[in-house]
């Protein structure tokens, strides 16, 4: 199994990541990855992610926008 993520402008059309993930082994490291280097990836030109495990949607698309609130 491999996860990765899928990145994407606001409008849902993929985009290339400023930074090149791996594939993950786990769901948590690809988490924590994201966790990590979000803010790079925002400055970069992706507004939002989606996780897939292979080729399966896990979730997404989240917001890589700090909440406001």
């Amino acid at each position: 199994m491999a996860w990765t993520w899928r990145f994407e402008k606001s409008d849902g059309t993929e985009t290339e990541p400023a930074l090149q993930p791996e594939e993950f082994t786990t769901q948590g490291d690809a988490e924590s990855w994201i966790g990590e280097f979000w803010k790079e990836l925002l400055d970069g030109g992706a507004d939002q992610v989606t996780l897939f495990e292979d080729a399966t949607k896990i979730y997404g698309p989240m917001s890589l926008q700090a909440d406001q609130g």
